[in-house]
């Protein structure tokens, strides 16, 4: 677990609770493991209703320059995605910055049903998973039907971008700033990487703003009964191109995803494009674990392929 996890006692989550629910009363109260940045919590009601309490790091030092007001971002994000075709986004029943209960921003939601796709994946046929996937792809198209005015993050107060190239260096060097604090090993200089991104400035000007999730991994989708009924954490959610989603990158596009997403095949340009949301994510997954002290360096190993082959790709094209 990393140092981001704000673990509160039960004394300072049932005030919590109090405060935002004052006919209520919690009776049990779980840790929710599988996220990586904030604690949650589900509360569980005397009167057997459920919800989620999410709480945000309490220092921002342990967090990504990229990472600013993630709590701020997500709750705007599930505002704006509350109806996407048959897929829930929870709704917000509280949110609280004062930080007078707790020594983080905290929103409580409601408990959405399902179980994520990462605790299933051992419990499917690959007939299933392929079912499942194509669904992603249809709701990652939906989700891109909500259009923005500019580019940027979510959070109140965010930069704006008219062009979507200027939007993408923000986020290079940022992470390519973290990088260096950090003294991570890239292989690569940010001279040449900012060069190069530069030289490909004419293949970011043909997309127009939309809503992207952004961190659709198998933890943050929900199935029931074979099929995806919900989405969660939207804290990294940005107006940008659809192509920034997830699902396109390297370590995790397949098949079944793109046929539901309606398109199989890439001119050069958005190959391009892919590629450099490719190095913005794997960036900053080499280095978050250095700022959110994980025991070990197991992810950048992890990784670290897969940003060699895409920054390869790249160089070629």
């Amino acid at each position: 677990m990393g140092v981001t996890k704000n673990i509160q006692s039960r004394e300072t989550i049932e005030k919590i609770i109090r405060n935002a629910f004052p006919g209520k009363k919690m009776t049990v109260y779980t840790e929710l493991s599988e996220g990586l940045c904030n604690i949650a919590y589900r509360i569980e009601f005397s009167d057997g209703s459920k919800s989620i309490l999410k709480i945000a790091p309490q220092y921002n030092s342990t967090l990504l320059r990229n990472e600013k007001c993630l709590m701020n971002a997500e709750v705007n994000a599930m505002k704006l995605a509350e109806n996407i075709g048959d897929v829930r986004t929870a709704k917000v029943q509280y949110y609280d910055t004062s930080k007078t209960l707790c020594t983080g921003d905290y929103f409580i939601m409601e408990c959405l049903e399902g179980e994520s796709l990462v605790s299933l994946q051992d419990k499917l046929s690959e007939e299933e998973k392929a079912q499942i996937y194509s669904e992603v792809g249809n709701i990652v198209r939906d989700i891109a039907k909500i259009k923005g005015e500019h580019f940027g993050q979510l959070y109140d107060g965010a930069e704006k971008f008219d062009r979507l190239y200027d939007f993408v260096k923000m986020l290079i060097r940022n992470v390519l700033a973290d990088a260096s604090e950090k003294d991570i090993l890239i292989g690569v200089s940010p001279e040449e990487i900012l060069s190069l991104l530069d030289a490909h400035k004419d293949v970011f000007g043909e997309v127009s703003p939309v809503l992207v999730h952004y961190d659709m991994w198998e933890g943050n989708i929900f199935v029931k009964k074979g099929h995806v009924c919900a989405l969660i954490d939207w804290e990294r959610a940005l107006w940008g191109d659809v192509l920034m989603e997830d699902r396109f990158r390297r370590h995790s596009v397949n098949d079944a995803f793109l046929e539901g997403f309606g398109q199989t095949g890439f001119s050069e340009a958005e190959r391009k494009r892919i590629l450099w949301y490719d190095i913005v994510l794997y960036l900053g997954m080499m280095t978050e674990g250095k700022f959110r002290e994980y025991p070990d360096d197991s992810q950048y190993r992890w990784i670290k392929p897969y940003f060699d082959l895409s920054w390869s790709e790249l160089i070629s094209l």
